[in-house]
């Protein structure tokens, strides 16, 4: 078996979300992300490969280096592309520190996210609805596998905060110092768009603000990175 048309036009096409969620497939690269994934729960559906890596399993596609960059979304291919099957999401159980993500757009943020999440023992994300797709392929790379640990769910945001039964913090320039707050064990945590913040009808149904002081002594910076922002938060309430 080699790379044939059908291959190729189904692995394109998966990077339009329209495709993934036709196909119910998305695509894993490089040869540490791809093992993260055949080592969890997703199914996987088909794997590439220029070399004998991955020759145990019965449904790999050897393909030359070529061929890897015609179907690679990455500037230096790394040796493998996979297929997995996206899994039916579910609704996981609240339990300890909930990320909230209010529209984050920008596909390497959600993927760092991802990743700082795994790294602080945050199980679940809650994401509004128009939240950059978890298996884009450019959230996928940049969560390496974090995202095999980590359960995401897109929802009705404030229908899901207006439900809760924890304390509700979001980020804002406006809010608390984070270094003089007692924060709880169990508690949501919600960050906001890259460029407006945590939108008003999302605040709303905010217990607390917190906010990132600035100590530089010349106060030009607008704002931290929504993903830095993120682990600083994510430290002081594990803290």
């Amino acid at each position: 078996m080699s790379l044939s048309k059908n291959h190729l036009k189904l692995i394109t096409s998966l990077r339009q979300k329209k495709y993934r969620q036709k196909h119910k497939m998305f695509v894993v690269e490089g040869v540490k992300v791809v093992k993260e994934f055949l080592n969890s729960s997703f199914e996987l559906y088909q794997l590439f490969s220029v070399d004998s890596t991955f020759d145990e399993f019965a449904n790999v596609v050897p393909i030359s280096e070529q061929e890897l960059k015609k179907i690679s979304n990455l500037t230096s291919p790394n040796k493998v592309l996979a297929l997995f099957k996206i899994p039916e999401l579910y609704e996981s159980k609240d339990s300890g520190l909930i990320l909230a993500l209010d529209a984050i757009n920008d596909p390497g943020n959600l993927g760092t996210i991802i990743r700082l999440c795994d790294w602080f023992g945050v199980e679940k994300i809650v994401c509004s609805k128009d939240t950059v797709d978890c298996f884009n392929a450019k959230v996928v790379q940049a969560s390496m596998g974090s995202l095999t640990r980590v359960s995401l769910s897109y929802v009705n945001l404030s229908t899901y905060l207006k439900e809760t039964n924890v304390p509700i913090y979001t980020a804002d320039m406006d809010g608390e110092n984070v270094y003089t707050n007692k924060l709880p064990k169990k508690a949501v945590l919600v960050m906001g768009n890259e460029a407006n913040g945590v939108s008003d009808e999302i605040s709303s149904f905010s217990n607390y603000t917190l906010t990132i002081p600035r100590f530089g002594k010349i106060q030009k910076t607008e704002s931290l990175n929504v993903a830095t922002a993120t682990a600083i938060l994510l430290s002081e309430f594990r803290r």
